[in-house]
């Protein structure tokens, strides 16, 4: 997002990340008040590099729009209008990856229990169907190295990152980054329900069909061109529209 975009682009972003936390929530995807999804917002004045992050404490269900907390790179607070603060050692991850890469305008880590149990594999994701298939050959991994409070691993983890834009932290869960808040739910939610699918399959003890790789690398194609068009036309996406209308019906309140 450029310096100087509009207020109604700021308060359109708050209102996105709002609504990924709900989503995330809605879809039992959060882990009580841990994990974190964070915004990238335009620099600040003298080139601050600035972020919007929940308030440590509240419940994904409970973020607003206005109870975003603005942080910058190392997560000391530069805005809070709930007062609560944020979990710093929690965004360690985030900041490497916004720093890193510019590209992320949303950083999306979660601790589900299909992304975890699909980490703690060698395989990792396997092309079994469509929606896995999106992300052959697209996945970073980074091994374990206890809970992310050494400030050394960042080093590691943007490295083991790359160019990529998702990444299973083995044993731990998954990363994925996005150029819109919108393009982070969206590719979450597709990589969770890989994820349930594989578990599933391999559940029922039958012979697992692989995609071959021509055929995955050639899905996986056409899924990143349809990503492509939407966050480079800057046309309205009716699928996140879609999303929003969920929320605007069931748990309103984001916007608030």
């Amino acid at each position: 997002m450029p310096d100087g975009a509009p207020e109604t682009t700021l308060q359109d972003l708050r209102r996105d990340l709002a609504a990924a936390y709900r989503l995330i929530a809605l879809e039992g995807m959060d882990d009580s008040i841990y994990t974190h999804i964070s915004a990238r917002l335009p620099d600040g004045p003298e080139g601050e590099k600035r972020f919007l992050l929940n308030p440590y404490g509240l419940r994904f269900d409970e973020v607003t729009a206005s109870n975003l907390v603005t942080v910058d790179e190392s997560g000391a607070v530069v805005d809070d209008p709930y007062g609560a603060g944020v979990n710093a050692a929690g965004f360690t991850i985030h900041s490497a990856v916004h720093m890193a890469r510019h590209d992320a305008v949303c950083v999306l880590h979660t601790h589900t229990v299909a992304g975890v149990a699909v980490s703690s594999i060698k395989e990792g994701l396997l092309p079994l169907n469509q929606w896995s298939a999106q992300f052959h050959d697209r996945i970073a991994f980074h091994d374990y190295e206890g809970i992310a409070l050494n400030l050394e691993e960042r080093e590691r983890i943007v490295k083991d990152l790359g160019q990529r834009n998702l990444m299973l932290l083995r044993n731990h869960g998954t990363l994925v980054l996005g150029r819109s808040v919108a393009e982070a739910v969206k590719l979450t939610l597709n990589l969770e329900r890989s994820c349930k699918a594989q578990i599933a399959a391999l559940g029922m003890g039958l012979t697992p069909v692989v995609l071959p790789d021509d055929v995955a690398e050639h899905t996986a194609s056409q899924y990143a061109r349809a990503y492509d068009a939407m966050e480079e036309s800057g046309r309205p996406d009716p699928e996140w529209a879609a999303m929003l209308r969920r929320l605007d019906k069931y748990d309103p309140d984001y916007k608030g």
